[in-house]
């Protein structure tokens, strides 16, 4: 007989700890008959949900560091979050085995609730340096959003933690956009600043992962529905390929107009 595997004192499990019972038991499609293709959109969209609140943990931890000067623990937070965005991007890999016949199949049964209704999405924005103004148009999807973004815009974010580092370490002067930017160029220029030059160009890559996701996700909007509105009454690609000129650095961006051999 082989012997029982004794739990801890408190009789946790694997599917306890992580709620494995409850997490399954989310995914109801709508569809009647369900369509086949269903749950793998309701699927993709929770572990986005998932990795998008792992993220805001990370983006948090990473401003927090900045603030107290912790560099090699920001580059741990960056890496992390580079290594998230990587999934995000190949996650729209296995939406896109759905074709747009099967997906049409149960769309009609989303509305009115659309992908702009993410709130986690646009928590993860105003933290990374998004004007919470942008997205008032929006409000009247999900009313509690407008309150709720206010009040974590008010918490500060990324780029003004970043502009805070480097006022901290006297690499600026102040915060005009003048100033950053002559700032970043001696720290480009200056091998003295090996450490700060490697935080700018893990931010900027962090701006790019996202802009990389935000086109891709265009791409495979306009795959599954080409040009028409999206749920919930949104302008579907037509507004979101707006977002891609989106830069949350806008000075790390411009300075390599500047950089040069001399």
């Amino acid at each position: 007989m082989n012997p029982k595997i004794p739990l801890n004192d408190k009789g946790l499990t694997y599917s306890s700890y992580l709620k494995v019972k409850e997490l399954i038991s989310l995914q109801n499609p709508l569809s009647t008959p369900v369509a086949h293709d269903e749950l793998l959109f309701i699927v993709i969209h929770q572990v986005y949900e998932l990795w998008f609140k792992l993220t805001i943990f990370e983006l948090k931890s990473l401003i927090a560091n900045l603030d107290q000067d912790n560099v090699n623990q920001s580059f741990h937070n960056l890496k992390r979050v580079s290594e998230i965005f990587k999934v995000l991007v190949q996650q729209l890999d296995i939406l896109e085995t759905m074709t747009p016949t099967d997906f049409n199949k149960f769309r009609d049964n989303l509305n009115p609730a659309s992908g702009f209704q993410s709130l986690q999405f646009r928590e993860l924005e105003i933290i990374s340096g998004a004007n919470v103004a942008d997205y008032e148009r929006f409000a009247t999807l999900e009313p509690e959003w407008m309150s709720n973004l206010s009040q974590l815009a008010t918490a500060g974010n990324l780029p003004q933690s970043f502009k805070n580092f480097l006022l901290k370490r006297k690499l600026i002067s102040d915060q005009s956009h003048e100033n950053i930017l002559a700032g970043l160029l001696e720290i480009y220029r200056n091998p003295k600043h090996q450490q700060v030059q490697s935080l700018c160009e893990a931010l900027i890559g962090y701006d790019e992962q996202l802009s990389l996701w935000r086109f891709r996700h265009v791409q495979m909007v306009e795959r599954m529905i080409g040009m028409k509105k999206g749920t919930g009454g949104s302008l579907g690609v037509s507004y979101l390929a707006q977002t891609l000129s989106k830069r949350f650095f806008p000075e790390l961006w411009e300075l390599r107009t500047h950089l040069s051999n001399n």
